[in-house]
């Protein structure tokens, strides 16, 4: 599964303007250097709904700015779960289509401001951010939202109908995109799987309500 680019380089955007609470990345001695806490699902949730870890990584997002006529490097360290399950879909037969995906990305506040733009986008625009994700998402269309508890959190759950092109052939999915902040790092939760498995909703959401941050 390709890496969450677009939604790291947002984070990247942001922290260019964090100028201020670092000494050294003003005066271009060293990077100012930020790091999300890792966010996964409890294991017990993950084993009852048929997922299984697929992978767990730490992504950097090394960028030089210019600030005041000068070059400055920020570094952010951003972290990635994923889960994944095996399906039966005609014609395809057994294969991994399920994906739930947790992303944890460093808030980036100062001076009681939060400058992460990942923190004032809508559900809707997160998913455009993720299109890529999926083997290639269009159509994307909301269907409904509801309100779910995260981490003791009221969070939003919104519900996406699109296309995927899995191996040369075209299925229909169902997204569910949720976001949230817990302590200094923000949350973003997205499940995919094919619509023919309407049961499988239930399973998405049981994993967003077993979110742990830190893991």
């Amino acid at each position: 599964m390709p890496s969450n680019r677009r939604v790291l380089a947002a984070v990247a955007i942001a922290l260019l303007l964090t100028t201020s609470g670092c000494i050294g990345f003003l005066t271009g001695d060293e990077p100012l250097r930020i790091s999300a806490e890792p966010a996964t699902v409890a294991d017990g949730t993950v084993a009852e709904t048929g997922y299984e870890l697929n992978d767990t990584r730490t992504v950097e997002v090394d960028r030089s700015f210019e600030v005041a006529g000068q070059e400055r490097r920020v570094i952010a360290s951003n972290q990635i779960t994923d889960y994944k399950k095996s399906m039966e879909l005609q014609p395809l037969g057994e294969v991994d289509l399920g994906v739930f995906t947790v992303v944890s990305t460093p808030a980036v506040e100062v001076a009681g401001q939060t400058l992460n733009p990942i923190g004032s986008y809508s559900n809707a625009r997160l998913v455009e951010l993720v299109q890529e994700q999926y083997s290639g998402l269009s159509d994307i269309e909301q269907v409904s939202e509801q309100n779910i508890t995260a981490q003791g959190t009221e969070t939003t759950v919104t519900k996406f109908a699109a296309t995927a092109t899995f191996e040369g052939q075209e299925i229909d999915v169902f997204v569910h995109v949720t976001k949230y902040r817990d302590g200094d790092d923000f949350i973003l939760a997205i499940g995919v799987y094919p619509q023919q498995l309407d049961g499988e909703e239930e399973n998405i959401l049981s994993m967003m309500r077993a979110l742990e941050h830190p893991a």
